[in-house]
């Protein structure tokens, strides 16, 4: 998922570098709410880690 944000943030930047304004807005839009579902998504690991209370077991 972060692949495809990164991938996105990339084509906007060569995108506004050759001023395709329509490309970059579109790729922005994108990468920005990839970015947003991954935190999200990162977020809720979290706490369901914690709510979980995974321990790791040394043998």
């Amino acid at each position: 998922m972060l692949g495809w944000a990164l991938t996105f943030f990339v084509i906007a930047i060569i995108a506004g570098i050759f001023g395709f304004g329509g490309i970059v807005q579109g790729a922005t839009s994108i990468a920005m709410i990839l970015f947003w579902v991954f935190v999200a998504l990162f977020v809720i690991s979290l706490i369901a880690g914690v709510v979980t209370g995974r321990k790791t077991v040394i043998p």
